[in-house]
């Protein structure tokens, strides 16, 4: 039987805004079960948020990454193969898309808008697997973060919808891709909940209080509940689990 533990293992995460964000209650998930972090922010005006909260996770690595800035996710990776020389878990928490473009029906968003939304919330993604490839020498897991709107219409969603399925679909391929080494590739998808990156949605707190109604736990997921699902993900006990969208939802994905 495998427990699940993350003692001797090492991971990036990248994403965390302030405490109410998800990449935050993974963070202490991860370090509660003994893992090693490299923490991201994304810039001078971000750092003065993340970094005590980094600090208070003991993070070896703290690091500023803004994924459309040239090198910065390059410098990350550099830091971490010369600081560990490898990496075993990394979790990518980062979104983006314009206000206007988000407001928007998909039918009107902007080329620009679309292709940075897409370049933030799902390339990125893809170019971190890559770096990570060749420090996984043991194997791996590779997370993301979805939501429910990535499969079906949700209003007010918007963009962010066919975005989220772009990256969905990216995770299956790269866990088809990436599995011969060992390499594992999940999507979580938590239900509704209050993040900064979530407050930009139009009329968001009908979303929610939707979400709690609808869902069979009648029940908000929180971060601190998010985060041990995504411990496991980067445990040895899920190995066998990959190409997987984990909904975290209280059951809200099932309800017609």
């Amino acid at each position: 039987m495998t427990l699940i533990s993350l003692d001797g293992k090492r991971g990036l995460v990248a994403g965390i805004a302030n405490d109410q964000s998800i990449a935050y209650g993974c963070a202490k998930a991860f370090r509660a079960l003994g893992a090693d972090l490299a923490i991201t922010y994304l810039n001078e005006k971000a750092q003065p948020h993340v970094r005590p909260l980094a600090e208070r996770l003991g993070a070896d690595l703290i690091l500023p990454c803004d994924v459309q800035r040239d090198g910065d996710l390059e410098r990350v990776f550099v830091a971490i193969r010369d600081r560990w020389g490898r990496l075993d878990f990394l979790l990518h928490s980062i979104a983006f898309a314009p206000r206007e473009d988000l407001h928007a029906r998909v039918v009107d968003c902007s080329k620009d808008g679309f292709s940075l939304a897409m370049e933030v919330s799902c390339h990125s993604f893809i170019r971190m697997a890559k770096l990570a490839e060749p420090l996984m020498t043991n194997g791996g897991c590779l997370m993301t973060v979805s939501f429910y709107g990535a499969g079906q219409v949700v209003e007010h969603y918007n963009m962010m919808g066919p975005v989220k399925a772009a990256l969905e679909s990216a995770v299956r391929y790269m866990a088809a891709e990436l599995g011969s080494k060992k390499i594992r590739v999940n999507t979580l998808s938590p239900g509704a909940l209050a993040t900064r990156a979530a407050s930009g949605i139009d009329r968001f707190d009908e979303l929610l209080e939707r979400a709690a109604a609808r869902a069979p736990t009648h029940h908000l997921v929180t971060v601190d509940e998010i985060g041990p699902t995504a411990a496991f993900l980067a445990s040895d006990a899920a190995r066998q689990i990959t190409g997987q969208v984990v909904y975290i939802d209280g059951g809200y994905h099932v309800i017609d």
